[in-house]
């Protein structure tokens, strides 16, 4: 990104002014490195999204920050249904509520590392993954109904996991402002044999253990020490969201039309809030949402009868689950007075501060955790919302490393058996479902997700706890 074109705030926040049709300026929270890295892209998409109806205070884009559909991947806005605000598809993503889900096995790596192998072994057979991938579970188009409605709850009422995760789960594992009636049949169609599958491209399943912990407080919260073991596990709402997004697509199209709304990019098409296409369009959000929360529920239970089949006393208890692509309604303070406002959070995660009445009871004095997926061979970590995060960005913060490098020119330069190799040599166990996703995620194409995470610490979006490092992948 040419740098000359934003002013620095401070060395972790910049601005881009307020000019032309842009209703308020736009900030990006990165380093100077991370800063000069991003795609000119990024800026005019902020440009552009800052130029919405409605949005408040700014258009945002977090450390991780790159080239996407709409709204930049990390990109964050808030609309205000009474000031003319709007919803957007660009705002929200094709793969919605995709986010990350961390257990903790109970046990310390050296108890682990002899059975390793086996274990990511059998993960890998017993839990579907790759493109298309579909699993035990099928439904009828009624019966996906009950789990676009219920979310997470439907996975427990239906024996996957246990009533008291509940609580461990963004929104308590459902989002009532669904209506399985603005899904299509369609979307419905894809979606019918993909519950309990983790998927393609980014997405991931891992055996981690945490090297090193930056926060003992919140670590305790969480009942983490170093060298524990834990899995984490990075999927969302499969065909289903990615139907919803295509379908809306082509609906908030026509309504951009309808309501005289310009827009600047065709994947910014949008909606307001208030209108019967943007309420459509929420209330299949949420149904996105849902799935996604129940496919993780599932996940994650297929997960924990596998680790306690091949290692009976591992415990697998939930940390969190919390996604990082969704538009939901939040109350935040403006101007000192608290509104209903309506954020999105395309490629961020929710980061709520210590004291959120949405929190479990036993993180409620730290803050929320987030995890912030690395790469195959690198880093991953854990940290916690914080207040300032509140007032800076509307409660967010990353969501991963972010890409440096297309996946089809990650496919020109490395080979699947190649990057599983180089895994090797790094004591690092790779299962992929096909070589092609493998040399798509080399961990060379990604940014430095060190960097990222210093940046949103260094910022005050959210606070470093703990740092991961894998042992074992599952890629799609």
């Amino acid at each position: 990104m040419d740098t000359s074109r934003v002013n620095k705030v401070n060395d972790y926040v910049w601005q881009i002014p307020k000019s032309g049709d842009m209703k308020v300026p736009a900030f990006i929270f990165a380093d100077r490195v991370l800063l000069s890295e991003m795609d000119d892209k990024v800026f005019v998409q902020l440009s552009n999204v800052a130029s919405l109806p409605g949005i408040i205070k700014a258009a945002m884009a977090m450390p991780d920050a790159h080239w996407g559909y709409g709204f930049p991947i990390g990109g964050v806005a808030a609309f205000d249904p009474d000031s003319g605000g709007v919803i957007s598809v660009g705002g929200v993503g094709y793969d919605i509520s995709c986010g990350v889900r961390c257990h903790r096995l109970g046990l310390k790596k050296s108890k682990i590392l002899p059975k390793l192998e086996t274990l990511i072994e059998e993960l890998f057979r017993y839990i579907p993954a790759g493109v298309g991938s579909t699993g035990k579970i099928k439904l009828t188009v009624s019966r996906l109904d009950d789990i676009l409605k219920h979310g997470a709850h439907w996975a427990v009422e239906k024996g996957y996991g246990f009533p008291e995760e509940l609580e461990y789960i963004e929104d308590g594992g459902r989002i009532r402002d669904a209506d399985p009636a603005k899904v299509s049949t369609m979307a419905k169609e894809r979606q019918k044999k993909q519950i309990g599958t983790l998927g393609s491209g980014n997405h991931y399943l891992e055996i981690q253990y945490v090297q090193e912990i930056f926060d003992r407080d919140a670590a305790r919260a969480f009942s983490i020490e170093e060298d524990d073991v834990v899995i984490s596990i990075h999927c969302g709402s499969r065909a289903l969201g990615h139907q919803i997004g295509t379908d809306y697509l082509q609906i908030l199209g026509a309504a951009s039309r309808k309501y005289n709304i310009p827009i600047k990019e065709r994947e910014l098409v949008c909606a307001p809030i208030k209108s019967p296409e943007g309420m459509d369009y929420f209330m299949a959000v949420g149904c996105g949402i849902n799935c996604a929360l129940a496919n993780r529920q599932v996940l994650g239970h297929l997960t924990r009868t596998v680790v306690q089949r091949i290692i009976p006393e591992a415990t697998c208890e939930l940390i969190y689950d919390v996604s990082h692509n969704t538009c939901k309604v939040e109350k935040h303070k403006v101007s000192g007075k608290m509104h209903k406002l309506f954020v999105h959070r395309k490629g961020a995660t929710r980061a709520f501060g210590p004291g959120h009445k949405e929190l479990p009871k036993l993180y409620r004095q730290v803050g929320q955790p987030l995890f912030v997926g690395g790469t195959m061979g690198t880093s991953s970590f854990i940290l916690v919302g914080t207040q300032k995060g509140e007032d800076l960005a509307w409660s967010s913060a990353c969501h991963g490393a972010g890409r440096s490098m297309s996946r089809r020119a990650a496919l020109k330069r490395w080979k699947g058996k190649g990057v599983i190799n180089a895994l090797k040599h790094r004591g690092i166990i790779l299962k992929a479902a096909s070589l092609r996703g493998a040399a798509e995620e080399a961990p060379e194409a990604y940014k430095d997700v060190e960097r990222v995470v210093e940046a949103t610490h260094g910022s005050g979006l959210a606070r470093k706890v703990a740092r991961l490092k894998p042992l074992a992948v599952i890629k799609g």
